[in-house]
């Protein structure tokens, strides 16, 4: 291993203790110290970095979007390398700077949230019936993304605690999720259901969510599913198009509304509800806040109301 190998190395167990994942920044400043290797350079430098950056190569891709990822990566490098000597120059933001545009999230009514299930619970006859209105109940009532719902084994679902262990989110760190009794009781029928059909049909599956063939589902086959009872709810038109990541959309929006409306420090609460989601970067939760119009509203007048509180005075 080579000086620069070893540098990345140490880098990235750093920030790997601190939770983060960093899978792509791996292999960006692997080829990024190669590069540093081949040319003799014996420190990070705004000129090498941003050379680097924007380097072609064979693929497809926005170019601007690809050297802004590269010199993201390297300026987290960087940074920890100018703690260590500060020689190292930590290149500029916004150099590659690209517009990052996130889809409005569509936030569901509880009346579409239930004419949804309802309408899941028509799409044929056994265990489809039985398995999504339950599968887009979980979405609606706790937030998880549709892969982690998809990843939870019968172990990973303790009904008498009411409490999952989610362990495949993006972040690749194991978190539980408390769940309201309501959709335990939801979650226990479908279990028991389940285990009487499995009885009749095959030996049990480690998988919670299952389908015809006892297999776990797979995500095609539910984006299929949520499509057909979304049209058939009148939730899906050929003018509205709400995702079913909107679920886990609308269900953090509603718990921040529902801490403004009942005059609750919001900003104290927003870490667990970063953790409760599975957000590696509070950023991410955040975004709501500006995303949707009345959790801005919300925002703006408790922030003016901070501001016009005389000092000294107590805050409510």
């Amino acid at each position: 291993m080579n000086g620069w190998e070893e540098h990345v190395a140490d880098y990235l167990r750093l920030r790997r203790q601190l939770g983060a994942h960093l899978a792509e920044d791996e292999r960006l400043l692997g080829r990024y110290t190669t590069h540093l290797a081949a040319s003799g350079s014996p420190s990070i430098t705004t000129a090498n970095a941003v050379s680097w950056a924007q380097a072609s190569f064979s693929g497809t891709g926005n170019p601007v979007a690809r050297a802004a990822r590269r010199l993201r990566a390297v300026r987290g490098f960087a940074t920890y390398m100018h703690a260590v000597d500060p020689a190292h120059e930590i290149p500029p933001q916004g150099i590659f700077a690209h517009p990052v545009h996130r889809t409005a999230p569509y936030i569901y009514t509880s009346a579409e949230t239930s004419a949804l299930i309802k309408a899941a619970g028509h799409l044929g006859h056994g265990i489809r019936a039985r398995t999504y209105p339950t599968l887009f109940g979980l979405l609606a009532a706790t937030g998880l993304r549709v892969g982690e719902a998809l990843g939870l084994d019968r172990g990973d679902v303790d009904l008498e605690a009411g409490i999952l262990t989610v362990s495949s989110g993006k972040s690749r760190h194991q978190r539980l999720v408390p769940l309201h009794g309501s959709t335990t009781a939801a979650l226990g029928r479908y279990s028991s259901w389940r285990d009487g059909h499995e009885q009749q049909r095959y030996a049990g599956s480690a998988s919670f969510f299952i389908n015809r063939d006892g297999d776990r589902l797979p995500y095609h086959n539910v984006l299929m599913a949520f499509r057909q009872a979304a049209g058939a709810a009148g939730i899906q038109t050929h003018r509205l198009h709400p995702r079913m990541h909107d679920l886990r959309h609308a269900f953090a929006v509603n718990a921040l509304l529902g801490w403004y409306r009942e005059g609750a420090d919001v900003a104290a609460m927003m870490p667990a509800l970063s953790t409760y989601l599975g957000h590696s970067d509070p950023a991410n939760t955040y975004w709501y806040l500006s995303a949707v119009p009345e959790l801005l509203a919300h925002a703006s007048a408790r922030l003016a109301a901070g501001a016009a509180t005389p000092e000294g005075q107590e805050r409510p």
